[in-house]
């Protein structure tokens, strides 16, 4: 029988939230990884391993690995990180590699860096990507520089995107050996120059699993497209309230179909408006539609952070989300209604979803 979990990291510990395929009813574990923020936890689909990333205020930033369905967790005996001064401060992301390449994993970390293993972790080397002829251009932004999303092509495994917050979009066609970015049509305001060619503020980034050129960007400036695997960007962001926001999530069976919660402002950073609405688009992000709801339209003024919100592979799609309250939203139904399925949680930083057959 099928099952959900959804994996919810928070600055406390790792809860899961578990359900059968309809999704009515969850019930919420006790702390895993207690005392760690939980930045981000990936399923790897090649044998089913949980990675999250981990950091402690006592013993640092960690990859912690699962093989029971995040019932318990082991320590990598190596964290990746820079072999100069600039060490290690945080472990954004833990990214399977492809289905042709056992034991690779790819670590996006802070300050910005990519990493690549080939033996399950057990060794790091850095990524040519960290010596790139950019990087001068890459700064802090809101206080962290990080490389934060990597998507490997499903199709393949060769091409690879990062996203750098502030750095911009990269991607290798050549399995990572050399790297370009591609930010063409993204704005950067706080740059000058109309079009510079790195140094953007991306906040969250994603690839459609059926359609890979298709592209999704939720930005510092904007909303975007990409329909050609980043090489071109069209500005989606016109139908809503603000051009800012963190979290962006996408329908597995649907390239047109994509999710995203603005907020106000660089300087608010809470809820636009007030209100808490998740925004729907069903034509590529010709236009939004607010899909309410359930959710509180009136004094919500919570922030949600860049790993906040995704959506499963059953449909209707679930799609879930956590906010800086500690309150986690699910929509059995693509995003047409939702309910609170755990409230009262630590600050939310990462949801993600899972199958299991």
């Amino acid at each position: 029988m099928r099952a959900v979990d959804i994996f919810i990291g928070t600055r406390r510990g790792l809860f899961i939230a578990r359900s059968d395929a309809a999704r009515m009813e969850w019930r919420i574990s006790a702390p895993r990884l207690a005392g760690h923020e939980v930045y981000h936890v990936c399923v790897d689909p090649r044998d089913g391993r949980l990675y999250a990333s981990t950091r402690h205020a006592v013993w640092g930033a960690h990859i912690q690995y699962s093989t029971d369905h995040g019932e318990t967790w082991d320590v990598l005996p190596f964290s990746p990180h820079h072999s100069d001064e600039r060490g290690l401060d945080a472990i954004w992301c833990v990214t399977p590699g492809g289905a042709t390449q056992p034991g690779r994993l790819f670590a996006g970390i802070e300050p910005a860096g990519l990493f690549v293993s080939n033996d399950g972790g057990s060794s790091w080397v850095a990524s040519p990507l960290n010596s790139h002829a950019t990087v001068d251009s890459w700064q802090p932004a809101g206080g962290s520089l990080a490389l934060h999303s990597i998507i490997v092509d499903p199709h393949n495994d060769g091409r690879v995107w990062c996203a750098v917050s502030a750095g911009g979009v990269y991607r290798t066609t050549d399995g990572g050996a050399t790297w370009e970015p591609v930010n063409a049509g993204v704005r950067a305001d706080f740059l000058p120059g109309r079009a510079p060619v790195s140094g953007h503020c991306v906040h969250k980034l994603r690839a459609h699993p059926l359609m890979p050129d298709r592209l999704y960007q939720q930005n510092h400036c904007g909303t975007y497209r990409s329909d050609d695997g980043g090489t071109r960007w069209i500005d989606i962001t016109a139908n809503l309230p603000t051009d800012y926001g963190y979290v962006l999530a996408l329908d597995p069976s649907d390239p047109d179909v994509a999710f995203v919660i603005p907020e106000q402002s660089s300087h608010m950073r809470t809820t636009a408006d007030g209100k808490l609405r998740v925004f729907r688009t069903r034509d590529a992000g010709n236009c939004w539609e607010a899909m309410t709801p359930g959710l509180p339209q009136r004094d919500a003024y919570v922030s949600l952070l860049r790993e906040g919100m995704d959506s499963d592979t059953l449909e209707p799609a679930g799609v879930y989300f956590g906010t800086s309250g500690g309150h986690v939203f699910a929509s059995r139904d693509a995003g047409e209604s939702w309910c609170p399925i755990a409230e009262w949680l630590p600050r939310v930083i990462s949801i993600t979803p899972h199958v299991y057959d």
